[in-house]
């Protein structure tokens, strides 16, 4: 666990706040760009954490900051909008995520990015440090909002097209548009902005950050153009518990057997009882076992872990591949064992 001191609170467009930070312990690990913060709150004997991308760039010459949209019934959320000042500190995570991007310096590709709403913020420390650490890739950067005023960082990426003309393109994508082919991405629009941009030799990677329905309508459009799925990278902005139908999760079989497993953590050996209803990280939670985790909903991959004996079934999976499902990986956080003596690794 690290210590950080809030040192600026920039209030944005459409209820959200930019939190910048300095490193009181001197030594966070450097996050690339795309990952995000895990922040560590108690309240007396219950301990609350909460993630948010880092919109900083590891490029730049800036402060750590993270970008937080404010939820009516968010309870970190509001008391990051409301409570917290400049000189506060926070326990916070070692920077986590498999959605980043590595530059490299000499690269010569386009990079298509696909934003709607507060999934700018990776996107957007992506595409700083696209900007700065490479010198021949080009972007192209696809903005979905309701309206320009509630745009998160539009001045700021106006600011950065001027200072990169060359390099740099912004497809401004406003739902109040008198233009109504314009007003919303649709696949016909986003396989015209593609092959619009897109180089000839191909050469070209995708991320894509947003609602759950955007970013399927983005992959299987360029599923359908020919492009491979290793270079289509998504980042999820939501609770699984926001598109589950209950009528359906009550048809499935649920297996409510308890299962003894054994759970392998930084050396040591735990043997834990796994009732049906409870994960294997809550039960190890129970236990003091101070195990990694952050979203709790199988949307980031800080528990990640191998199952080398037995096997376990997910609520909900946005982060492994089924080839690594296949080969024993699993999010502790949503995972429950379907047999006895299940062995599982935390990575």
């Amino acid at each position: 666990m690290y210590k950080f001191e809030i040192t600026d609170i920039l209030y944005q467009p459409n209820d959200n706040v930019t939190i910048s930070f300095k490193d009181l312990s001197g030594n966070y690990p450097k996050p690339k760009a795309g990952q995000f913060l895990t922040l560590s709150f108690t309240f007396g004997e219950r301990e609350v954490r909460r993630s948010y991308s880092f919109s900083s760039s590891p490029a730049v010459d800036e402060p750590l900051a993270i970008t937080v949209k404010r939820v009516d019934n968010g309870e970190i959320s509001r008391l990051l909008h409301h409570k917290v000042k400049v000189g506060d500190t926070i326990d916070v995570l070692e920077p986590q995520g498999l959605f980043y991007y590595e530059p490299e310096q000499e690269a010569e590709r386009t990079i298509f990015l696909f934003a709607a709403g507060v999934g700018i913020t990776p996107l957007y420390a992506m595409l700083k440090t696209a900007l700065v650490a490479e010198k021949k890739t080009k972007i192209v950067l696809v903005y979905s909002n309701g309206s320009k005023e509630r745009t998160l960082f539009y001045e700021e990426l106006n600011a950065w097209q001027t200072k990169y003309p060359e390099r740099l393109e912004i497809v401004w994508i406003f739902s109040n548009s008198k233009n109504l082919l314009h007003a919303r991405l649709n696949r016909e629009y986003l396989i015209r902005i593609v092959q619009q941009h897109l180089p000839e030799n191909r050469a070209a990677i995708f991320y894509t950050c947003g609602p759950v329905f955007y970013m399927d309508l983005v992959r299987f459009t360029l599923l359908g153009m020919g492009f491979p799925d290793t270079d289509i990278r998504k980042e999820t902005f939501h609770f699984p518990e926001e598109e589950e139908d209950d009528d359906e999760r009550e048809e499935e079989e649920v297996d409510m057997s308890a299962y003894d497993i054994t759970l392998k953590f930084q050396g040591e050996t735990y043997p834990l009882t796994i009732p049906y209803n409870k994960t294997v990280l809550d039960v190890g939670l129970e236990h003091k076992i101070k195990l990694p985790y952050s979203c709790k909903s199988g949307m980031c991959s800080t528990c990640m872990s191998q199952c080398t004996v037995g096997s376990v079934r997910m609520d909900y999976n946005e982060v492994l591949t089924d080839r690594e499902v296949e080969n024993g990986r699993c999010l502790i956080c949503v995972s429950h064992p379907l047999e006895e003596g299940t062995v599982i690794e935390v990575m």
